[in-house]
């Protein structure tokens, strides 16, 4: 059996799925809202209902999401030369033929860039959700709120399903840390030179 490392903790899988489901939640509601979509009465029984699940999901998100801070936060901000090459050829992905992207470490500049990106646009959705649905009369702070919370919405329907596809399909054997916590060590050794030199597996 080959070697196995430790990528992620029980607390980060644990955490990654509740943020992935009040998410997806979030989501499927939001777009019945913004749609007016009386057909996710059969899903939620009527749109109280839906609109109460929108409301209690955006707590467990906003929970979800300061806890990843302590997780992923540091290593995102951390930019190194290798980040901004990677960023100036957009991570291969763009390119025809094959490129030989730069060393990365535990995570990766995509990766990174994307827990930045939800780490902005969560703090915007859940700051302005909460004022939506607990601040009521004043007219232009509903409205800004809104249109904070609608912008935020499109971020996160473009960006989770190029994330999950990112993360399954385009690259596969990376799935199984969100299941697991471990990859093969030659496949980080691939993947996350950087940090299999730090902690001493390569």
């Amino acid at each position: 059996m080959s070697e196995m490392v430790r990528k992620a903790s029980t607390e980060e899988i644990i955490n990654h799925w509740i943020m992935a489901v009040s998410c997806i939640l979030l989501i499927i509601t939001g777009y019945g809202f913004l749609f007016q979509l009386k057909q996710m009465n059969i899903l939620f029984g009527s749109f109280n209902v839906m609109r109460a699940v929108h409301n209690w999901a955006g707590v467990v998100f906003t929970a979800s999401l300061f806890a990843t801070i302590f997780n992923y936060l540091h290593e995102s901000i951390s930019l190194s030369k290798d980040d901004w090459n990677w960023i100036k050829m957009g991570g291969g992905y763009l390119s025809k033929g094959p490129v030989k992207a730069p060393p990365m470490g535990k995570l990766n500049t995509g990766q990174k860039l994307y827990y930045l990106m939800v780490l902005a646009a969560g703090l915007a959705i859940a700051a302005s959700g909460f004022s939506i649905w607990i601040i009521h009369g004043h007219r232009t702070l509903t409205l800004v709120s809104h249109l904070v919370h609608n912008l935020a919405f499109i971020l996160f329907v473009v960006g989770v399903p190029a994330h999950i596809y990112l993360g399954t399909l385009a690259n596969p054997g990376t799935f199984r840390i969100m299941i697991y916590g471990t990859v093969p060590a030659e496949f980080a050794r691939k993947k996350y030179p950087k940090w299999m030199k730090e902690i001493g597996k390569l």
